[in-house]
């Protein structure tokens, strides 16, 4: 098979007239993002930014996949719109490159490693780098390796591209008791007492913050509304079945796309709703139960990513129209098969709630032999949505029902 080419900075080779994947790997945890350009330099958009907290373009044909220290962005060169001219890969952490360590960057056509670089970190104290991108050069694609710093993070760096950025995005973590949008932080006794957060703005903007629900910030409250929009809800994991992120430098430049093709991880993601009027119901792929958005239960699994290989895993999408109907949302997932514990597939779930911050949680604590994990529940809460971590592990559907009182009747199933 023929081998990489390796690409120093300020080099460039062609690309195939095809969808390709761009991958990003670092020891440490970064934040990755694409922003499509017109011949100015600047997005047409919102939607030409793509990053953890917006995974795809407005037209899908830019997406991404993957976690903190190893990222895809796919790309479906063919179908970029007209007015695109490049397509920018950049970085963003709080710590120095120095710190981060070497960030090594691979050009995929499907398994093929098609070309490699290597960001060396020596002597490097900024804290966001345009990394590459893909331009267009009459007719035809090229890829430059750039290793451009960039002064400031995340937000400053979206703006150079002409994103605009919310100026009252809420900070993340443990700093959000000053929060637009969002009502104070709460722990899983809910005794705080909410805060009235300053107006939505008029324009629509992308908002760079994540909020992280831990054992110690365990619970966020959103304030009531009259209609929440589309509720998403995703469940991404490391899609090799080998579950190691952290691949080793020598493989990188060889053997690294190998990790890359294999896969089998297949995880689930499920709901238990309870409805205003006591209703009670399952929306899981087993049994093919998949819901409905516009009708009773207002839930609705978007589909079954039955191979483990679906970029961006798997989505319930909530009617926040019909929140008032909703007397709880109870997310659960579980290890169809292709990992022996959480702490191997790497799972996050993120709520993405329109016009808040991206709600996550981490799936790494389960028990080898508990494939079954409680995740997170929204409760109606006089018309606010109250988002509470759970993760909680079980060895199944049964043993989750009993623990949580829903009373179904519980046997076999297969998909």
């Amino acid at each position: 098979m023929k081998q990489p080419q390796q690409l120093i900075a300020g080099a460039n080779a062609p690309l195939p007239t095809d969808n390709i994947s761009v991958r990003i790997l670092s020891q440490n945890a970064i934040d990755c993002a694409a922003y499509r350009l017109t011949t100015d330099g600047k997005v047409r958009g919102d939607g030409d930014m793509i990053f953890y907290g917006q995974k795809r373009s407005d037209d899908g044909n830019v997406s991404f996949r993957g976690h903190d220290s190893d990222g895809f962005f796919d790309i479906n060169l063919p179908a970029q719109p007209a007015s695109i001219e490049k397509i920018a890969l950049a970085f963003s952490s709080e710590q120095t490159l120095a710190q981060v360590g070497d960030v090594d960057i691979q050009v995929l056509q499907g398994s093929q490693v098609l070309m490699t670089c290597q960001l060396s970190s020596a002597g490097r104290n900024e804290k966001a780098i345009i990394l590459a991108e893909c331009y267009r050069r009459q007719g035809n694609w090229k890829f430059r390796f750039i290793a451009q710093g960039f002064n400031g993070g995340l937000k400053p760096l979206s703006e150079h591209f002409g994103v605009e950025i919310a100026d009252d995005a809420p900070a993340p973590q443990n700093t959000t008791q000053n929060q637009a949008q969002l009502i104070n932080t709460q722990k899983a006794d809910n005794t705080s007492q909410a805060s009235t957060p300053p107006p939505i703005p008029a324009t629509p903007s992308v908002n760079l913050n994540k909020i992280t629900l831990t054992k110690n910030q365990s619970s966020i409250n959103l304030k009531k509304r009259d209609d929440f929009g589309k509720i998403s809800v995703n469940l991404d994991w490391n899609q090799r079945s080998d579950g190691n992120k952290s691949a080793p430098k020598k493989g990188l430049l060889g053997d690294l796309f190998k990790q890359h093709q294999s896969s089998g991880i297949d995880l689930d993601v499920g709901a238990m709703i309870h409805l205003k009027n006591g209703e009670k119901t399952l929306i899981q792929a087993l049994g093919n139960r998949f819901g409905s958005l516009q009708s009773a239960p207002y839930v609705c699994l978007r589909a079954d990513d039955r191979t483990g290989q679906v970029s961006g895993g798997e989505w319930l999408d909530i009617n926040g129209k019909q929140w008032s109907q909703i007397e709880e949302v109870f997310i659960f997932a579980f290890i169809y098969e292709g990992a022996p514990n959480w702490e191997k597939t790497d799972g996050v779930v993120t709520i993405h709630v329109p016009d808040q911050s991206p709600i996550e949680t981490r799936l790494t604590e389960g028990a080898s032999n508990l494939p079954m994990c409680a995740i997170a529940r929204l409760v109606n809460q006089q018309g606010s949505i109250n988002v509470e971590r759970i993760n909680q592990y079980f060895k199944g559907h049964q043993e989750m029902d009993k623990a949580f009182n829903w009373g179904f009747s519980w046997k076999r199933g297969r998909k």
